[in-house]
């Protein structure tokens, strides 16, 4: 080996490299460890709800020590910025995957246009896209142009003054396509930005925030993040900021009674029974009877509802008669801009009789373009406040958030906590005029953010300045986020929650605890294995995995890489295959030193020999780890992260490393033993008929491929919500629970839900379709609310509804993590693992074709895959339904399924470079007796790689996380298949194929052999 100093510096170099990158981990690990300790020392576990009061505690001291040097001037806080970053399976957190409204953006593009061709276009756009693989954009375009004559350049539609300076009327469709794409993507963009300013201002550490190609998606990731609430707040929150005049409630107490009475009627005349039909016009007359009465231009809404109390004590029959009246918790002050109060349940009754046709035109001509909107309810509340701003035929605010420059949490002359905007010079001006005709006429102006009227202040002297302030029932987070919402700008269009997923810090310890014993344990075993089967020479080959590794955490960190749990199997998976080259190495020099070579040539022409297979192998698995990482999210693209970047170091460290340990001990004349004594002559010069059991195989493989195909026909696949969308929940109990009586609990109530146990027998995993296609975040609310009332009796006593919601109060027990898949993105996750799939085997068939220059070899390796791929699903198929652990068919297992397309790529490379090895040296052999020396001199080396990998998948499967339980099950049985398919699939099929024509394999342009000899077995 040339160069031999420069490896030696170089390797030094970045191993210090590596050394720092990790230090930063060490120094915040160890501060986190003290602040921990400083927690318990000072919160008893007597003490109610410790476990927050801890992690209070725990922060207190963190944010204490943050800027104090720790060693050698590094802080806590250049620490923590530095460190290796944690997934949220480790660390817990909150991801989602946000989509902007793409219609909303093209409704403002079109001044809210009503164009009925616009809009019939936009709601078919909307209904494709469901089940398209194309951009909401794209359809919107194609549905359009069905539509004879219509034209985007109209002046109702995109041809209008906001776009004038790009659009004009003579513009043909496809000129204006471009320009509307334009400014979608600056929208898109926008959101980004917009949300990226949000999120700095969050206060988590190490937020990931990622643009998602040009589907108007955008990923973000908040490791440690518990406020789920507080996040879609966030996230969510347009900040469509405006000023309004606010209607005084003395204005709709004669609405309210006409608009009940206009209710009772439309609803009775909806009601078969007749009993109760007469029963609420007897109890109607009596309603009229006294409202007629009423003045109320004098008469307030509270007067008035004390009465109607007193007279029927609102009974049913008083709700059936007096549907809105009957919902009124009580009315607001006559002069002031709350109309009446609600209980927050009814609100969406409510919503729905004011929308109504028979109650709207009892507005009258005063009130007739009034826009109904809800305050903000105080904490704790259970009811609400309703108003009525006063708006025009266009509906536009007296003065919108846009003049906003700055907003800062602070406290209002009473204490309280609040929000104070500063305005631009033009607002300033606006806000002067309004307040001035506010104070003038004494009346109010409501404050309202997206739709929710936050407060509603009177004036008593007008504003100059361009000051305002927004107080409520905040508290000081809330009032933060307030701020920051309105510092960073609005959102350009609705942001949907597609994707998201939420996991509890507790839970993410206990993957970080598993990760770390699976981890160790399949080191140890790595190492021990390789001592004994190649003694010295293994402890070297132990030195370079050790380096391996280093370099693998260094480099994650260094790049800024997430750490995930799948990326922990991926770099426990990657000890195991990196030894595969540290074996081929060792197996030539073996095999060269039994020709009689001395010593230094025999490592030399070994390491030489073994560089080929090394990089085939290593290229193959290359390959399938880069469309996992292009196509995967998530913990998917964590774990291709890690495999790619472990194949570089190990190659490095296999081919670099090991050989200056060698080299060095072996260069003054030192015997090295590569076998220890029981190794020493274990499957050496065997040679087997490997292809006189071919048939045998096929029938064994075609009976377990057609098993396979049935299964997958008639029982089909357990797909996971990422593939069909809906929501799930792992929730942990104080004691053992049977999933079937947890399972009826909740059946009333969300339908097909269906509860699993997962782990341990206290824990189960809940997977609904409840409203799969509501992303409101209600119905999460909806669904967590469900399962509390139905596992409330399973759950500690005195365990209440905070406790058990996602982020909730208690960490122990309760929802642990959640997950949430939308329809739509679900079908874009399944189309990209067909994609991913088929793209890799295309990849894979083409680099054999390319390395080996014969397209028999692509097909007897593309044959194995296939093989191994159709076995593995049916294996899945076939017993999912009575498995203890989760087999559901998600993104991490199509990620096990690319990585055992991987290995057993690697596999059959190896031997098919043997084959074709021994062509070159032997031109005038029969075809068969090659490729069976091929698969023999290969065996040493195939049951090393498959038992070291097997064994450390078995450490992960056993030992590891219940979350990747699947997903090691998968690669378990890949490898053992993959193992069979390489000797007994790839190679008989490319023999056979090769064998009717007598075709040449070697490299070199020798002459055919004729098909006798092809026949011919081993003498």
């Amino acid at each position: 080996m040339h160069n031999k100093g420069l490896i030696k510096v170089f390797a030094i170099i970045f191993g210090l490299v590596c050394i720092y990158q990790l230090s930063f981990t060490f120094i915040t690990s160890s501060i986190e460890q003290k602040a921990e300790e400083y927690a318990v020392q000072k919160i008893s576990e007597n003490e109610e709800n410790y476990p927050r009061l801890r992690e209070n505690a725990a922060n207190t001291y963190l944010d204490s020590v943050a800027k104090e040097p720790y060693f050698a001037g590094i802080t806590y806080e250049d620490a923590k910025d530095k460190e290796l970053n944690k997934g949220l399976d480790l660390k817990g957190g909150i991801n989602v995957i946000l989509e902007i409204s793409v219609r909303d953006l093209l409704v403002g593009l079109a001044s809210n246009s009503d164009d009925e061709r616009f809009r019939t276009a936009l709601d078919k756009a909307s209904e494709i896209q469901k089940t398209s693989a194309k951009t909401y954009l794209e359809i919107f375009f194609e549905e359009f142009d069905k539509m004879e004559g219509a034209k985007l350049a109209s002046p109702n539609i995109f041809a209008n003054k906001s776009l004038s300076e790009d659009i004009n009327f003579d513009m043909t469709n496809d000129q204006v396509r471009p320009v509307i794409r334009r400014k979608i993507d600056e929208s898109i963009t926008s959101a980004f930005e917009v949300l990226r300013e949000r999120i700095d201002k969050f206060g988590v550490t190490q937020p990931n925030i990622q643009r998602l190609g040009e589907s108007g998606r955008i990923l973000v990731e908040l490791p440690g993040a518990k406020e789920i609430n507080r996040v879609q707040n966030l996230l969510q929150t347009t900040a469509q900021l405006e000023f309004w005049e606010v209607h005084k409630a003395s204005e709709f107490n004669q609405f309210i009674v006409d608009a009940d009475q206009a209710l009772a009627q439309s609803m009775m005349s909806e009601n078969t029974d007749e009993e109760d039909e007469e029963e609420i016009s007897e109890t109607s007359e009596t309603s009229e009877t006294s409202s007629d009465a009423e003045d109320t231009d004098e008469q307030d809404l509270n007067e008035l509802l004390a009465a109607d109390e007193d007279a029927a004590d609102k009974d049913e029959a008083f709700s059936k008669s007096n549907p809105l009246i009957s919902l009124i918790q009580g009315g607001g002050n006559p002069q002031g801009p709350v109309i009446a109060y609600f209980a927050i349940k009814d609100t969406a009754t409510v919503n729905d009789y004011l929308a109504r046709p028979e109650v709207k035109s009892k507005l009258g001509q005063d009130l007739r373009y009034a826009k109904f909107v809800w305050g903000k309810p105080a904490q704790d509340s259970e009811v609400i406040d309703l108003y009525a701003l006063k708006t025009n035929r266009k509906g536009e605010p007296d003065l919108s958030g846009s003049v906003i420059i700055d907003a800062q949490q602070s406290y209002d002359q009473m204490g309280r906590v609040a929000v104070t905007m500063q305005m631009d010079r033009k607002g300033s001006r606006a806000w002067e005029q309004m307040t001035t005709k506010a104070a003038e006429q004494r009346s109010q102006i409501a404050i309202v953010l997206d739709d929710i009227v936050y407060s509603a202040p009177g004036v008593s002297n007008p504003i100059k300045g361009g000051n305002s302030e927004i107080t409520g029932e905040f508290s000081i987070l809330e009032a933060q986020d307030l701020a920051n919402v309105l510092r960073a700008g609005k959102l350009p269009a609705k942001a949907n929650i597609v994707q998201s997923e939420t996991v509890g810090p507790s839970l993410g310890q206990e993957a970080i605890d598993a990760g770390i014993n699976s981890f160790i344990i399949a080191l140890l075993f790595v190492l021990i294995w390789m001592i004994f089967y190649y003694g010295k020479a293994g402890i070297y080959a132990d030195i370079a995995l050790a380096v391996n590794i280093l370099f693998i955490f260094g480099v994650l960190a260094g790049l800024g890489a997430v750490l995930t749990l799948p990326g922990i199997a991926g770099i426990v998976l990657t000890i195991g295959m990196s030894v595969d080259a540290n074996v081929l190495i060792f197996e030539r020099i073996r095999e060269e030193l039994q020709k009689g070579k001395d010593q230094a040539l025999a490592i030399k022409d070994g390491f030489s020999n073994a560089l080929s297979s090394i990089l085939d192998a290593n290229i193959t698995t290359g390959l399938t780890g880069i469309i996992l990482f292009v196509f995967g999210t998530g913990p998917v693209k964590g774990f291709a992260t890690t495999l790619l970047i472990g194949i570089l170091t190990s190659l490095f460290s296999a081919i670099f490393i090991t050989r200056l340990f060698i080299d060095g001990y072996a260069k003054n004349g030192k015997l090295l033993q590569f076998a220890t004594a029981a190794t020493k002559n274990f499957l050496a010069n065997i040679q087997l008929n490997f292809l006189g059991k071919r048939k045998i195989a096929y029938v064994i493989s075609g009976i377990l491929v057609i098993l396979s195909i049935v299964s997958l026909s008639t029982k089909g696949l357990n797909q996971g919500v990422d593939f069909v969308g809906g929501r799930t929940y792992i929730v942990r109990f104080d004691q053992a629970v049977n999933s079937v009586e947890l399972q009826s609990q909740v059946q009333e109530d969300l339908g097909s839900a269906e509860v699993k146990t997962y782990g341990a027998s206290n824990q189960v995993r809940v997977t609904t379709n409840y409203k799969v296609d509501n992303d409101d975040n209600s119905v999460d609310q909806e669904i967590q609310e469900f399962l509390f009332k139905g596992f409330q009796s399973y759950l500690p006593q005195g365990f209440a509804y905070d406790d058990f919601k996602v982020g909730g109060n208690n960490e122990e027990f309760g929802i642990m993590s959640s997950m949430k898949v939308l329809p739509t993105i679900a079908e874009d996750i399944k189309r990209a693992s067909y994609y991913a799939v088929f793209g890799s085997l295309i990849a894979v068939f083409l680099y054999i074709l390319l390395r080996f220059r014969r397209w028999q070899f692509s097909l007897g390796a593309v044959a194995a895959v296939s093989h191994d791929v159709i076995i593995v699903l049916g294996i899945f198929s076939a017993t999912y339904s009575f498995m203890p652990f989760s087999m559901e068919i998600d993104q991490a297992f199509i990620a096990a399924i690319l990585t055992v397309i991987g290995y057993s790529l690697n596999d059959t490379v190896v031997v098919f470079d043997r084959i074709r090895e021994f062509f070159n040296e032997h031109p005038k052999w029969h075809l068969s007796k090659i490729v069976n020396y091929g698969v023999s001199g290969t065996l040493s080396r195939t049951l090393n790689t498959s038992l070291t990998t097997l064994i450390v998948l078995l450490a992960i499967f056993i030992f590891g996380g219940d979350s990747i339980r699947g997903f090691m099950f998968a690669l378990i049985v890949g490898v053992v298949v993959g193992t069979y398919s390489s000797v007994f699939i790839a190679t008989p099929v490319m023999y056979d194929t090769a064998a009717k024509k007598g075709i040449d394999l070697s490299d070199k342009n020798k002459k055919e052999l004729d098909e006798e000899e092809t026949e011919a077995t081993i003498s």
